[in-house]
């Protein structure tokens, strides 16, 4: 996909051809209103700039409000899902595109190579995983797109210190900050999927060791 370089109000800035987002999130049906909230103006969002959700195919929790927001709303949504799944009913129906897979692995190796960008709403283990699993990629170059963490109520605070702890004490280098974007909204987290730079090779090569 382009990343083109315009100047916006007397500022420079880039614009992304960003036409597939895979969100990554929960699928627990306890969680507060304020994460459904904003998983739900995620979704409202995505149909607006008519970009596709491609996400976990999952019908309820955040997976399923982001889903349902991006439907109402006349967009278009991809589930990409293991089989196992499917045969215990986690399907949402209605889906565009329906990817059924064999392993988790496939699952978020398919998802990153669809997408134009990654979102991570707030979730569990699972979605912990897929957080870190698309930051490796990207640190060694193997995904150079946006991935924006959407930071709902401070809940990905935490994590945002042990990565910043991992620069601090030496693990990683200090452009491995440039790995991820944290936003605090569903509407920041947009602005920077759309506006953050793709990787070139130098901050690659640096960032990965």
């Amino acid at each position: 996909m382009d990343n083109v370089k315009v100047k916006v109000n007397g500022k420079w800035t880039f614009i992304n051809d960003i036409r597939k987002v895979s969100v990554y999130c929960a699928s627990s049906t306890r969680v507060g209103k304020e994460y459904v909230e904003a998983a739900t103006r995620l979704g409202e969002l995505l149909a607006e700039r008519d970009v596709t959700l491609v996400y976990g195919g999952g019908a309820v929790g955040l997976m399923g409000a982001v889903c349902d927001a991006v439907k109402a709303n006349g967009g278009k949504a991809i589930g990409v899902i293991p089989r196992f799944m499917v045969e215990k009913g986690w399907l949402r129906l209605g889906l565009d595109e329906v990817i059924a897979v064999d392993t988790m692995a496939e699952r978020k190796h398919i998802m990153a190579e669809m997408s134009d960008a990654a979102l991570v709403l707030p979730g569990g283990v699972g979605t912990f995983d897929e957080l870190m699993d698309i930051v490796a990629l990207k640190k060694l170059g193997l995904y150079l797109k946006p991935v924006v963490i959407v930071n709902t109520k401070g809940y990905y605070d935490s994590l945002a210190n042990l990565l910043e702890k991992s620069v601090t004490e030496h693990f990683q280098d200090e452009k491995f900050r440039q790995v991820w974007r944290m936003a605090e909204t569903p509407e920041d987290a947009i602005d920077l999927v759309f506006s953050e730079p793709y990787w070139t090779e130098d901050v690659i090569v640096k960032a990965a060791q």
